[in-house]
């Protein structure tokens, strides 16, 4: 494909990954084999906040995902970014259907943090790979992070959102050593942490907006 052609591609992630309409998840959400107990109207509020912050990560990942496999040089390193932003798919599509028992909205913000990931995920690719594929691991790490932050946040009844939460992790934490076992470069210190801030920010806009 030329540019244009993958540009193309990406507008065509962006409307189908930030348009309203719910993503249909692959797997059953593991929300769904949890019983929850009655929460206060302040802890609904908080597991509502936390909830969009991880829908909006997800927003961010398939960004991140399509830029880089669009503008990846190998096949194979292209087909292995798609497998895992697929499965990042249900990571989304369960978190808003978590929005929505919640009765919660998804953040207004989210298609500018797809088109941010986007052009990030396409700049890293257009590097090379290895530094592609070490944005991933580092990106993941990031993603662990705030996974384990929030899973202590949630509130002690709120068990559907813990047993989604839970799975997440599992599955970044594997999507981040594949993405070393395939090549990927571990990235600077320096850039690391500025990615860590970048996230913070991300998080404490979703939380409320």
């Amino acid at each position: 494909m030329t540019h244009l052609d993958r540009l193309i591609h990406g507008f065509d992630g962006f409307l189908r990954t930030v348009a309203r309409v719910k993503p249909e998840a692959q797997t059953p959400s593991p929300g769904k084999q949890a019983l929850d107990d009655p929460m206060t109207e302040d802890e609904v509020k908080l597991s509502s906040g936390l909830m969009r912050i991880n829908h909006t990560g997800e927003i961010c990942a398939q960004g991140l995902y399509n830029g880089q496999a669009l503008f990846a040089s190998d096949q194979a390193t292209s087909a292995s970014l798609q497998e895992a932003a697929r499965e990042e798919l249900d990571h989304l599509a369960w978190c808003r259907e978590r929005l929505d028992e919640l009765g919660a909205k998804p953040s207004v913000l989210d298609p500018l943090w797809y088109a941010s990931s986007f052009a990030i995920g396409a700049g890293a690719a257009l590097v090379s790979d290895a530094i592609s594929l070490g944005f991933v691991h580092a990106t993941e790490a990031n993603v662990e992070r705030h996974l384990r932050e929030h899973l202590e946040r949630l509130p002690a009844a709120d068990h559907s959102s813990r047993s989604i939460l839970t799975q997440m992790l599992d599955d970044e934490m594997r999507h981040g050593q594949n993405a070393l076992d395939e090549g990927g470069q571990e990235l600077p210190e320096p850039v690391k942490r500025l990615m860590w801030e970048g996230a913070k920010v991300m998080t404490k806009t979703a939380e409320h907006i």
